[in-house]
């Protein structure tokens, strides 16, 4: 009996592990998602960056709530070397599309099938939106889910 339950412990354990977010100082593992346009657009592709990986909605008030502070931090450090990597979990890429437009947002957009369900969206564990995580040059973790001001204060510190 005893090890029944150590063997079931041991599965729900990894299985934890297995969709478990990344956590500050880990490095995270590669994406890579189709963008606007259909075409397959690699995490890996943005090495050397400092990249906010930002998983949001369309439907999601608070999503679109901060698209305005992504955009000024975009605008003031993209020539430094800043990226956003933005994953929607839409399901209708009409809305999708419609938000990006209305948001005015420049930087990389992707979306696979399957909202909360898709596969990204499972490996990472995203439960909430919006769900942001900063990278360091190396595709490192040092923030997860940063306020405006937090991100601000780290891009000036990574990106002088």
């Amino acid at each position: 009996m005893k090890q029944i339950i150590f063997s079931s412990l041991l599965l729900i354990g990894i299985s934890a592990t297995l969709h478990a977010q990344p956590k500050k100082g880990e490095k995270v593992p590669d994406i890579a998602i189709p963008d606007v346009e259909g075409k397959t657009v690699k995490l890996s592709s943005l090495k050397g960056k400092v990249v906010l990986i930002d998983f949001w909605a369309s439907w999601c008030g608070p999503c679109r709530k901060a698209m305005p502070g992504l955009r000024n931090a975009y605008a003031a450090y993209k020539s430094k070397g800043f990226e956003i990597y933005g994953i929607s979990l839409d399901e209708r890429k009409p809305d999708w599309h419609k938000a990006i437009t209305a948001d005015k947002i420049t930087w990389i957009q992707v979306n696979e099938p399957g909202g909360w369900e898709s596969r990204t969206a499972k490996a990472w564990n995203i439960e909430q939106l919006p769900s942001s995580f900063l990278l360091d040059k190396e595709g490192k973790v040092i923030a997860i889910d940063p306020t405006e001001k937090e991100l601000t204060a780290l891009l000036q510190a990574q990106l002088p």
